[in-house]
């Protein structure tokens, strides 16, 4: 209940409240617009100074951050808990409220010592609201959807320039499905949780969206691919992975490896030298060897019986040389078939001894190579690990691609199974619940009865997209049905939090929503209004136009000047309106 509204602008006019109806009424002066009036009268402004105390943003175009406003502080003494607490902001402070007779409030250690004077960030004060007046839980820093004190609030203030009185279950045009279905479903007292998870699973549908658009535009097509495709390729680089890591387990570091690598080249090398040495001395004993075949001494044999043959008959003296150049050449001859042996046999000799050493060089070598594959340097067996390392990252890759393919094609259906749990849990919840629904119902229609002939309804149903609702008021030939619509469902939804201790126990209403109602329907309005604050011990504020006022329509001994104000604001001049000034 709020008890005063005040500031120390000089100028302002204080508002004192009292409990049930309370009327601020603002006389109008002929052909004042509704922007002249804003701040001509000041009802609106009476809202957005509530909005503003109780924990409103205040951005730089807010009116309480002009220069008209800036240095003023507004205050409300308003119930709190168990008792009145006084609440005060200034624009110059806008993220400071300074509270007084707070000290019977739980603060969380938020103030030093619990102290009755002192000051609270606005952000700590909408927590102790929340908590105050809603019941909230703590907050859920996992759950980003949860309800809040600024949305429960706003469906007891509804502001017409944020585009409150356009439905009865959104109290602005800006505000999100998920907002409203967990705002509502939290007043009603139904499971909120479950509209949380609703709005949770249309992000993952939104995320899946935005996924699939950029596959399809081929941003991402090079990435994900297709399931099968990468499922193949992880599989032959797993098994690559699998094959080194083996190798590395079997790998044995060799000591002075570069040495020994370093001893096999050479090794390598003389054996090959030695194999080019031994091609050459075969064939010098080749060579030598068609040399020796040929070489015999001259056939001086021949050459005497050549002479007889031609009658010339040599001398003795000239057979006696013949003889001696025949054993002259074959002298030479043996000589030379001495001298071709010996060369052929040192040939066979080197190659001989050649063999030998290749044998035990070969041998070495062997030696040399079974301990270099036995093992590696470190070197080499650090670059294979780097190696491996690289491989499994690439794996993990691939990995990671194909989860994404697969859950890019196997999301959709998950989250339609999800849908579909859900809708169950919500008709479940709503049917366990249904003494809470029941009773909404029943009070809707009273009150919607109370003002038209036939009874307006309220259905709750739990859909597809979460929970459903709708209100309806059949009266075809009247005017501002909608209006009359929102009227009935915050005064329902006011009896229902007032009985379960989620309300702040008031309820404003802007003259807006009476613009276009009947004025037998507006005078109903405000003793249904009266009636059940009375009732179920609340107050409901309206501010209204003088000339707004019914005429008729009011029961016996129901006097509408009973519940105004006594502070009139009035366009008409300077200092009439709720500020005392005027100002752009």
């Amino acid at each position: 209940m709020i008890h005063r509204l005040d500031s120390d602008l000089p100028t302002f006019k204080p508002l004192n409240f009292r409990p049930g109806l309370n009327i601020l009424l603002a006389e109008k002066s002929e052909g004042a617009s509704d922007r002249q009036s804003r701040n001509g009268a000041g009802k609106t402004s009476f809202l957005e100074i509530l909005h503003f105390i109780f924990g409103g943003d205040a951005r730089p175009n807010s009116i309480f951050r002009s220069d008209a406003l800036r240095d003023s502080t507004f205050e409300a003494r308003v119930d709190v808990g168990s008792a009145p607490v006084s609440a005060a902001r200034s624009g110059g402070k806008p993220s400071v409220i300074r509270l007084s007779d707070a000290g019977h409030l739980q603060f969380d250690d938020v103030l030093a010592g619990g102290s009755s004077e002192g000051y609270l960030k606005n952000e700590d004060w909408k927590r102790v609201l929340g908590r105050h007046w809603f019941s909230l839980p703590r907050e859920d820093d996992g759950n980003r959807f949860q309800p809040t004190f600024r949305s429960l609030f706003s469906f007891f203030a509804r502001r017409h320039f944020g585009g409150g009185f356009e439905r009865p279950t959104q109290h602005a045009s800006a505000q999100q499905t998920w907002d409203q279905q967990v705002s509502i479903s939290y007043l009603l007292g139904l499971d909120w949780q479950i509209s949380s998870r609703f709005q949770e699973l249309r992000e993952q549908e939104r995320s899946l969206r935005t996924l699939r658009k950029a596959v399809q535009s081929g941003d991402l097509g090079g990435y994900l691919g297709r399931a099968p495709e990468l499922r193949t390729r992880l599989t032959l680089a797993e098994g690559k992975v699998a094959q080194l890591r083996r190798q590395l387990e079997a790998f044995h570091v060799v000591d002075q490896y570069a040495e020994l690598e370093k001893e096999a080249d050479q090794l390598t090398n003389e054996i090959g030298r030695i194999a080019e040495q031994n091609i050459a001395d075969q064939a010098l004993v080749k060579e030598l060897r068609s040399t020796l075949d040929v070489e015999d001494p001259p056939a001086f044999g021949e050459l005497e019986d050549l002479y007889k043959e031609a009658g010339v008959v040599l001398p003795e003296l000239v057979r006696h040389r013949l003889d001696d150049v025949q054993r002259f050449h074959r002298a030479i001859v043996e000589n030379r078939r001495t001298h071709l042996d010996a060369e052929i046999r040192s040939a066979e000799q080197r190659v001989a001894q050649r063999n030998d050493r290749r044998t035990e060089l070969d041998k070495r070598r062997r030696q040399v190579m079974q301990i270099l594959d036995s093992g590696g340097a470190l070197e080499h067996y650090t670059a294979l690990h780097e190696e491996l390392g690289r491989m499994e990252g690439d794996s993990e890759a691939l990995r990671q691609r194909l989860a994404d393919a697969e859950r890019l094609e196997n999301t959709k259906a998950e989250l339609d199974i999800d849908r579909n749990r859900l809708a169950i849990e919500l008709r479940s919840d709503i049917h366990e619940r249904s003494g809470l629904v029941s009773d909404a119902i029943r009070r809707f229609e009273e009150l919607s009865e109370s003002l038209y002939e036939r009874a307006g309804s309220l259905t709750i149903d739990g859909a597809q997209n979460g929970p459903n609702l709708e209100v309806h008021i059949d009266a075809e030939r009247s005017r501002g049905i909608t209006s009359m619509q929102i009227f009935c469902f915050d005064l329902m939804l006011a009896e229902m939090c007032a009985e379960r201790g989620r309300f702040p126990r008031f309820l404003v209403h802007d003259s807006h929503l009476f613009d276009g109602v009947d004025e037998r329907q507006v005078a109903n309005a405000l003793q249904l209004g009266a009636e059940r604050a009375e009732r179920c011990g609340f107050q409901y504020i309206v501010t209204l136009n003088s000339d707004a006022i019914p005429r008729e329509g009011f029961s016996d001994g129901f006097d509408v000047r009973d519940h105004t104000l006594e502070t009139i604001l009035t366009d008409a001049t300077e200092t009439g309106g709720l500020f005392g000034m005027r100002f752009n």
